[in-house]
């Protein structure tokens, strides 16, 4: 059993009562930035319960984006959170479901490596659980390892989870450990009043299996009054100063670490752990927050995609050009657009009409595809700053080899195997593929710039590394013919073989990404290829006002 006593590492636990969705990860990150802007190196992670081995599989209908890392681990969008908020980059080590902790037990069952015994819940799915937090401690370098715990208190599938952790309490010292339960206070507005029960239930039910929240963060969209946390400080055994309230932030996420700092919850975690109560240096990240909230500017984006319903299908691509637009000084207003609506219709101009940059993000399959293509082509021949990532850099290829470089009937395999012209096909080495899970090309992959290319000049690089996500690429076998036609092959890996970027030339911004740009991008350090993007619909925007302006002058 470990020492419980002078631990270099202390842990945070992060549970959620009463229902899903109540912000648990937003409220881990948060806390991460305000531990690590007061010197200590954060580390975050998450355990979601679900019994696939990683959410790559899931509809984004289901489970929102897929975030990948690094190391081409598929994750749960938390991670995302996690890597914008601090400083940290996450590997695989940081995402552990019970798919893969009974895929690990079985294993080794099989592998005889419990020859002789039962194989049962507690001890050997439980200490598989315990046994990835001390590997992330061994492994990877951290003073606080903040772990949130998926799903919902009283869940069937998360008690070996949350045994697991009281048991590793138990092996590391109370001293050196400490539990933040997230749960909702409800408005009855037949009542009119809120109500604590819920989380006096929540917390119960945490209790019942042996652990204790140190402290409790109250979602609400109302303010709580102070009889009501003393009533949920009574009955939950929780200091009344640890009983925070945590409201609807009302312009932007970014807003949660200063919210909470203000509630003091960062001074709470630092006295229960032990650790020295340093000032947070927020001065940049209330800079950031002050660019968001109150920009001198505005442009409006599209973004064409096909789980446009969805806000978490594309949550690192509309928290990027949420970066992007604080480092313009611009407030980027994003119009989401269902590409099948684009598909039959006559005008597009009424349906695109006032939107000064185009964005078409990354998808499987071929629903919404004809409508894609046809936004491209609205932004190409248009000249409005048109970014197309992963898929929107495959839809650009498409419609350039259609209507620029004659192609007739030009298209990709994933959409139309039968195709006479696929500038866009699936890998060699992806044909033999069976599986579904984590088969595709997946994580960092460098890519080679070419100079005096508008991607070059943005990164001021010659050599990026960015992160992958797909199974198709761009067709080498057309790339002469294109590239004649006006395509500029602006990123290649260093081979040569794989194409990276596209882009075109004459135009204000026309730029296509094999890679994932969104996953790289942070508050204060906006992806190149993002700024640019919203800066060339800005200045869109700004031209069109002032011409504007000049004929209204002229009347």
């Amino acid at each position: 059993m470990p020492l419980k006593k002078s631990r270099k590492t202390k842990f945070i636990f992060v549970t959620g009562g009463v229902v899903s969705s109540l912000g648990k990860g937003l409220a881990a990150a948060s806390l991460g930035t305000l531990l690590e802007k007061r010197g200590h190196k954060v580390l975050l992670q998450k355990f979601d319960p679900y019994l696939n081995v990683d959410p790559g599989t899931m509809s984004p209908f289901q489970h929102g984006e897929v975030y990948v890392l690094d190391d081409g681990a598929e994750t749960d969008l938390d991670l995302g959170h996690y890597e914008r908020f601090t400083s940290g980059v996450l590997s695989k080590l940081n995402n552990l479901t019970s798919g893969q902790v009974y895929e690990t037990v079985i294993k080794k069952e099989r592998k005889g490596d419990y020859l002789g015994k039962t194989v049962q819940v507690i001890p050997h799915v439980t200490n598989e659980i315990k046994g990835r937090i001390y590997e992330v401690e061994k492994r990877m370098d951290a003073d606080i390892i903040i772990t949130e715990i998926g799903g919902t208190v009283g869940d069937i599938e998360g008690l070996p989870f949350l045994e697991a952790l009281r048991q590793f309490v138990q092996e590391v010292g109370p001293d050196n450990a400490l539990f933040i339960h997230v749960t909702l206070v409800p408005y009855i507005g037949a009542a009119g009043e809120l109500k604590t029960k819920p989380t006096q239930q929540s917390i119960a039910k945490l209790r019942e299996i042996g652990i204790q929240p140190q402290v409790v963060l109250l979602r609400s969209e109302l303010p709580i009054e102070e009889d009501a946390r003393d009533k949920i400080s009574m009955f939950c055994n929780v200091p009344s100063e640890a009983v925070i309230e945590c409201r609807d932030v009302p312009h932007s996420i970014y807003e949660l670490p200063l919210y909470l700092h203000e509630e003091k919850l960062d001074d709470i975690v630092c006295d229960r752990l032990g650790l020295p109560k340093k000032k947070p240096d927020l001065k940049a990240w209330q800079e950031f927050v002050w660019h968001v909230i109150d920009p001198s500017h505005e442009t409006k984006i599209a973004v064409v995609g096909k789980y446009i319903e969805l806000q978490d299908a594309y949550k690192s691509i509309y928290e990027a050009l949420t970066h992007a637009g604080a480092a313009n000084d611009c407030r980027v207003l994003v119009e989401r657009i269902d590409a099948e609506d684009l598909e039959h219709i006559d005008d597009l101009e009424e349906k695109l009409d006032g939107i000064d940059g185009l964005l078409i993000p990354g998808g499987f399959g071929d629903r919404g595809t004809e409508g894609k293509i046809n936004a491209a082509n609205f932004a190409r021949t248009r000249g409005i700053p048109y970014f197309g990532i992963c898929l929107g850099m495959q839809i650009a290829t498409i419609e350039f080899a259609r209507n620029v470089a004659n192609l007739e009937e030009a298209n990709s395999t994933e959409f139309d195997q039968g195709t006479p012209h696929p500038v866009i096909c699936l890998l060699e080495e992806q044909k033999s593929v069976t599986h579904k899970g984590a088969s595709m090309r997946l994580g960092t992959w460098v890519c080679d710039l070419k100079p005096k290319t508008k991607s070059f000049d943005l990164y001021n690089s010659s050599t990026i590394n960015e992160r992958h996500r797909h199974r198709y690429e761009f067709n080498s076998d057309y790339r002469e013919k294109l590239e004649s036609a006006g395509l500029i092959i602006a990123g290649t890996s260093p081979d040569g073989s794989l194409v990276e970027i596209i882009e075109l030339n004459n135009h204000p911004f026309y730029v296509g990404a094999q890679f994932h740009p969104e996953f790289l991008s942070k508050p204060n350090f906006s992806h190149p290829l993002f700024k640019g993007f919203v800066a060339a619909a800005l200045a869109r925007t700004v031209g069109i006002a002032k011409h504007a302006e000049k004929k209204a002058s002229t009347k």
